[in-house]
């Protein structure tokens, strides 16, 4: 068990609390940058989140430009228009505002203006990762939702629609400088996609807890991050000015990505391709998928899911280990309908003739080679057809 020598790093500095927004100036000048690229979507430039970091820049006296032209799926066209603005602007760091798109897009940014080539030649399945040298320019991620944990991960994806896929591109170098968790920038986030966003931290957490990698603090980090979940994520999505379960679910998101660096499972393997085909929202689609990739795992996995059954106090005292795992199942079920999400692939726009593409697609994602339970692509197509009727 031992044999394996593991690495184990957890190196990003966190700025966590109300009006923890106001410290972005000392970010800044700790990590030596003078101009920034503040990279956001559209939907969030209009927002009053973007105003508090617009106006904290401001009173600094910080000189800044502003790209805001991620999509919700970020594209490789945002990234390679942003690395354009970036250079004619003179920037040396940028600052990731938003979700984890923008924050996706601002990581790809400061190695695409070093990088000659394509961002598919630093593709994590393609070597990339050793063809990222670095050191790059200083990222300061600013989350607005609570989700991807994107502002403490080391990973970048971003869809191709010339290869059909998203690009992930992996490296330490890409992990941002600081990271500022503040809840106050989280309260505009509507119910659904702080629902949405809340099950993609939650899927985080549990992929990596179930991901058979040595890591035992991920392991902690993971099942405390779920307990967050459990506990405030309706809460956030029933009263989006409640700063309590807004800030925990900061830290449920950072804690998911923490752990995710075991690597993931099936459910991010069938979610891939369903936000690149058709635009579904990436914590939505593991949402949908999840439920039928536990009952997949269900014997391989049910150490783990008898735990999650116990944060969801949902065992008797003489309930067994395989008993309190399946009961785990109807737990995540009946939060996803209590969060107002409707199961089904079907009743989200997925013709049920996809499946068999899609499949494909899963299969040639990298995340279910580390599922618990080894997977082939009929298994991923069986998966995406529980999904779909669900």
């Amino acid at each position: 068990m031992f044999d394996e020598i593991t690495t184990f790093s957890f190196p990003t500095r966190i700025v966590f609390g109300r009006a923890a927004v106001r410290r972005l100036p000392a970010c800044l000048e700790e990590t030596g940058v003078r101009k920034p690229l503040l990279v956001t979507d559209p939907g969030l430039r209009a927002s009053p989140a973007f105003d508090a970091v617009a106006s904290v820049l401001t009173e600094a006296g910080t000189s800044y430009a502003v790209f805001d032209g991620v999509h919700g799926n970020p594209i490789e066209e945002d990234v390679l228009e942003a690395v354009e603005m970036y250079r004619s602007a003179g920037c040396d760091g940028v600052i990731g505002l938003g979700g984890g798109s923008a924050i996706d897009v601002a990581k790809a940014v400061v190695v695409m203006a070093r990088h000659a080539g394509a961002l598919a030649d630093l593709e994590a399945q393609a070597g990339g990762m050793d063809r990222m040298t670095g050191p790059y320019d200083p990222i300061i991620a600013i989350p607005t939702t609570a989700g991807t944990g994107s502002e403490v991960g080391r990973s970048s994806v971003i869809t191709s629609h010339k290869l059909g896929r998203k690009i992930i591109v992996f490296s330490p170098w890409l992990m941002p400088k600081r990271a500022i968790l503040d809840p106050e920038l989280t309260v505009s986030l509507p119910p659904f996609l702080t629902a949405a966003t809340g099950m993609d931290a939650f899927t985080h957490c549990l992929e990596s807890l179930t991901c058979p990698v040595f890591h035992p603090l991920c392991d902690a980090i993971a099942i405390h991050g779920l307990e967050l979940a459990i506990r405030y994520l309706e809460r956030a999505t029933r009263d989006g000015k409640d700063i309590e379960a807004r800030g925990n679910m900061q830290v449920a998101a950072a804690m998911g990505a923490i752990a995710f660096q075991k690597d993931l499972g099936a459910t991010h393997s069938l979610a891939h391709p369903l936000s690149t085909a058709f635009g579904v929202h990436h914590g939505l689609a593991n949402a949908l998928c999840l439920p039928a990739v536990m009952r997949f795992n269900l014997v391989a996995a049910a150490p783990h899911y008898a735990r999650l059954a116990r944060l969801f106090d949902a065992t008797g005292s003489d309930a067994t280990e395989s008993e309190a795992a399946a009961r785990s199942i109807g737990e995540v079920e009946n939060m996803i309908d209590r969060l107002g999400i409707t199961r089904g692939l079907r009743n989200h726009g997925i013709p049920r003739e996809s499946l068999e593409s899609l499949s494909i697609s899963a299969f040639d994602d990298s995340c279910h080679k580390t599922n618990i339970r080894p997977c082939t692509r009929g298994d991923l197509l069986k998966l995406y057809e529980e999904s779909w009727n669900a």
